[in-house]
């Protein structure tokens, strides 16, 4: 009964006073958002490919010029004789709007694709960022968890190792015992410091990631109820990422940029009409080259240019072909990405389905051993027992609690990857893992 209080002493702790200054998940990832320079480095490439589809208009607005100059001439005739210098002036603004260019409207509903493109890109490496935060998180917990449950067993060993001393003193136990225990003791010692280093690196990777010293995580509730997924079927997940996953949506958007790329290499054969307008001014100060007198003639003119092309030397041709190839790449780099979404949400699916098991499977377990030790320690207290069956037993009950604590961890972590893979993941899904925090 000491033993047990002893393990549960830990866990206790810190489910009723969390780490001073202890941060939820939702609160690091907001941290993260403000500091990761991946995720940074993603927002900045957002802004610029929207800046760079934006560009794309310019190809179905008016185009409008102005443009002047002044020049110094100097006339000299001999028949009859004529020296003269003058000045002239001028000035033109001129306009075009395209009427009918079906390679300039296709470059524009690609410039319409490419930012969809780029906000599905930025979605994906939210996701990457709440996947990143919380694996640390979570690692962080873990490790915790590991030195706690360390602690206790240097404790548990110690105890057994004075026990040992005490019975081969007064002479009911070999000096095996002692050294066995002693032997045990020295091992935890080295897991003590292995865990320790661990929990060392582990804070320094969440640190790097959300940009605060020595961050805090919440610990989980107690008791804990792993919530299961929803819909609890694996090809309703895969349905959903069609809709849903950033990397189908992407290759979808891809596919129609390239579909519209060969309509813009089709419209090589095609005509162009376009809208001209100009109107221009000269001044001639001092005469011109004809007449000796000031002048200020003005022009100006609107009208229709039509442009049809008839021959290229077969660049048309040739460039229809290569943009065919490359959209029917671009469709198959679209099944491929559905196949290998729909693969990774089931495997993701069946990996949060099986983790839900082990951990039942590890709390029996844990419940086995904790009997199975206790029935050791009482074997050792009236001698049907040694002293390394009470080791071993001790051993067992630790490494199952390791091993419970990490499987949760990993199922809360699943059902994040699972919703990464089929493209659903969210700032909510953090929300609803902080309602699993201890408050």
């Amino acid at each position: 009964m000491k033993l047990l209080r002893l393990l549960s002493l830990p866990l206790a702790l810190g489910a009723a006073y969390p780490p001073a200054h202890a941060e939820s998940l939702l609160e690091l990832y907001d941290m993260a958002r403000s500091y990761d320079a991946a995720w940074q480095a993603a927002k900045s490439q957002y802004d610029a490919n929207l800046a760079s589809a934006a560009q794309t208009r310019a190809f179905i607005l008016p185009q409008v010029g102005l443009g002047a100059g002044i020049n110094r001439n100097s006339f000299e005739n001999n028949n009859p004789a004529t020296d003269r210098n003058y000045t002239t002036q001028n000035a033109q603004i001129s306009a075009s709007q395209p009427l009918y260019r079906p390679a300039n409207m296709a470059t524009y509903r690609q410039g319409q694709r490419r930012a969809e493109l780029a906000g599905y890109q930025l979605t994906q490496a939210s996701q990457d960022l709440i996947i990143r935060v919380s694996q640390a998180y979570f690692d962080v917990l873990a490790s915790q968890d590991t030195l706690t449950f360390v602690q206790a067993q240097k404790a548990a060993v110690a105890e057994q190792l004075a026990s040992a001393k005490r019975n081969f003193e007064v002479g009911t136990a070999t000096i095996t015992d002692t050294r066995e225990a002693q032997a045990r003791y020295d091992l935890v010692l080295a897991q003590e410091i292995a865990a320790e280093n661990d929990l060392r690196v582990k804070r320094l990777q969440l640190d790097t990631v959300v940009g605060k010293t020595n961050a805090r995580p919440n610990p989980l509730a107690v008791p804990l109820n792993l919530p299961t997924p929803q819909p609890a079927n694996p090809d309703a997940w895969v349905a959903q990422a069609e809709a849903a996953s950033p990397a189908i949506l992407q290759a979808k958007k891809a596919v129609e940029i390239a579909e519209l790329e060969t309509e813009k290499a089709r419209a090589g054969h095609k005509p162009t009409v376009d809208l001209t307008a100009s109107y221009g001014l000269t001044r001639n100060r001092n005469g011109s080259a004809s007449s000796p007198l000031d002048s200020r003639p003005e022009n100006g003119a609107i009208g229709v240019a039509f442009n049809l092309p008839l021959f290229a030397g077969f660049a048309t041709e040739n460039r229809i072909r290569e943009t065919l190839a490359l959209e029917e790449r671009t469709k198959n780099d679209l099944e491929n990405t559905r196949r290998s979404i729909a693969q990774a949400v089931r495997t993701a699916y069946f990996g949060v389905v099986s983790g839900q098991n082990q951990v039942r499977a590890l709390e029996s377990a844990e419940a086995s051993s904790q009997s199975a030790l206790d029935a050791n320690r009482l074997g050792y207290q009236v001698g049907v027992r040694i002293n390394i069956d009470v080791l071993n037993a001790q051993s067992q009950l630790f490494q199952t609690k390791r091993d419970l604590a990490q499987a949760r961890y990993n199922v809360l972590l699943g059902q994040l990857k699972l919703r990464q893979a089929n493209g659903t993941l969210g700032a909510e899904d953090l929300a609803r893992m902080n309602a699993l925090l201890a408050r």
